[in-house]
């Protein structure tokens, strides 16, 4: 029998997590501990965090297929995934009836049920943007936005990454969090801080600017 030991790191962890808002990648976590423990490594932290999940102190979500998410709130919850921005949020429903599978012999050890759709900013998002006559909600289309030029959608979800991480990121996390080649993020990256929307406060370190936060409204 495996014995549990609350270490220095989980309790970071746990700490972090608790912090986040929403559903944060081990690649987002890594960001934010590494401040406090500059010497760990993301493999600790990837370990670690299945050992509090083994644990129940958190939950491991694996949602439409994508990066794993941890959720510190262990209550009876279900999840919703934005197709356009990829958040995820918390959403409450019914139990499900266990009868179906009683009828063919289960015993049931637990349940999930995964709903997706936009989320009410990228609904508000791209009904302005059709007002402008511009549209959001495909790669190929382009915002228009003062004194910057024009975002392409791929420009925009690069900088929604940027702006729901809330740290400073590498360009291999936000490669992983919205599932590109890194070596096309690295271009959009160069393109948006020749824009002024993306900041490098440390070498292939990037964060949101002030302005970047503007542009995505």
């Amino acid at each position: 029998m495996k014995v549990f030991r609350m270490t220095h790191q989980r309790e970071v962890i746990l700490e972090e997590i608790g912090k986040c808002k929403g559903h944060p990648t081990a690649d987002v976590l890594y960001e934010r501990i590494k401040r406090k423990l500059p010497r760990i490594s993301l493999a600790t932290v990837y370990r670690n965090l299945e050992i509090l999940s083994e644990a129940g102190m958190i939950k491991k979500l694996e949602i439409s297929g994508r990066q794993k998410r941890f959720d510190r709130q262990l209550d009876q919850h279900h999840h919703i995934y934005c197709v356009q921005c990829h958040r995820v949020d918390n959403l409450k429903v019914e139990a499900v009836s266990p009868d179906s599978a009683a009828e063919i012999g289960y015993r049931i050890s637990g349940c999930r049920i995964e709903f997706f759709g936009i989320c009410p900013e990228c609904q508000k998002k791209n009904e302005n943007n059709q007002q402008e006559g511009d549209v959001c909600v495909t790669n190929s289309a382009a915002v228009k936005i003062n004194g910057t030029g024009r975002l392409s959608e791929r420009q925009r979800e690069v900088l929604r990454a940027l702006e729901r991480t809330g740290c400073v990121c590498t360009g291999r996390d936000l490669a992983a969090a919205i599932e590109l080649e890194p070596n096309k993020i690295s271009l959009q990256l160069t393109a948006l801080k020749k824009k002024g929307l993306v900041a490098s406060p440390a070498r292939c370190k990037y964060e949101i600017t002030p302005a970047g936060k503007e542009a995505l409204f």
